[in-house]
């Protein structure tokens, strides 16, 4: 695979390590095209014999694209460009009512509109008393109830977002908030079914480095940061009615914000 690629010699002359050049190289090969997402990088086998250089220079540069989130290594198989199916969010569309209206709740909407395949997993549902920082939001008390709705969501498979909505448990009781299928629209549609009619959102976003968790239920190469959003739901009346707390590949998404000028 390496004739292919059509991968330069190394500089003798110049003064940046072996292993960075071959890094060089490799990622000058991502940014043309030549290599595309999901394929296989050469071996460290044909690297070694097309540079002429020992395994731990190979495993090196490799090491450099990973830490980049260029690529991921799958034991066994080998090392892949990384797979990145960036949805455009934005910020001032994606909770407009005509999408619950047509039964589709925001991350359908917004993933469907980029051409890519949504899924959700690993939803779990609890009562639970909630934390301080929730409680403030809501209006509410720790010694209040809230339903707590966790789940991740998939693009073509691939895990992006990680999200937790907190509503408070009067609204949710006996409603499809507290079932895995939340049904047509998402929990907002169920919210507004009970007499809180949406009127706005509040997001707070901010740019880190992913927990350790984060990372596993994410997928997330090495070096690829995170944008942490927390967004609060208001009704016509004002009454907060969901927080959500969500964790976002950030090489998934591109943040689009209209913004008016008066």
């Amino acid at each position: 695979m390496v004739e292919p690629l059509n991968l330069p010699d190394l500089d003798s002359a110049s003064d940046r390590a072996v292993f960075r050049q071959v890094a060089d190289h490799l990622r000058d090969a991502i940014d043309r095209g030549q290599l595309g997402q999901g394929d296989k990088v050469p071996s460290e086998a044909q690297l070694m014999q097309h540079y002429g250089v020992a395994r731990m220079t190979i495993r090196n540069a490799l090491q450099v694209l990973q830490s980049e989130g260029l690529t991921v290594a799958e034991h066994g198989r080998g090392v892949f460009v990384r797979s990145h199916p960036p949805v455009r969010r934005l910020a001032s569309d994606r909770f407009a009512r005509r999408h619950r209206d047509q039964g589709k709740a925001a991350f359908i909407a917004e993933t469907e509109g980029a051409g890519g395949k949504p899924t959700v997993d690993s939803i779990e549902i609890a009562e639970l008393s909630p934390s301080p920082a929730i409680a403030e939001r809501l209006g509410l008390t720790t010694d209040d109830r809230v339903a707590v709705r966790a789940r991740r969501y998939l693009i073509n498979g691939q895990p992006v977002e990680t999200a937790t909505s907190y509503v408070p448990a009067e609204i949710a009781r006996g409603t499809r908030i507290m079932e895995p299928d939340s049904g047509p629209g998402g929990i907002y549609a169920r919210i507004e079914e009970q007499g809180y009619r949406l009127d706005r959102f509040v997001e707070e976003v901010k740019s880190r480095m992913p927990l350790r968790s984060e990372a596993r239920a994410l997928k997330l190469a090495p070096g690829v940061p995170v944008f942490h959003l927390v967004r609060t739901a208001y009704a016509t009346d004002g009454t907060p009615v969901e927080v959500c707390d969500t964790v976002m590949s950030s090489d998934a998404y591109v943040l689009s914000y209209e913004l008016p000028a008066r």
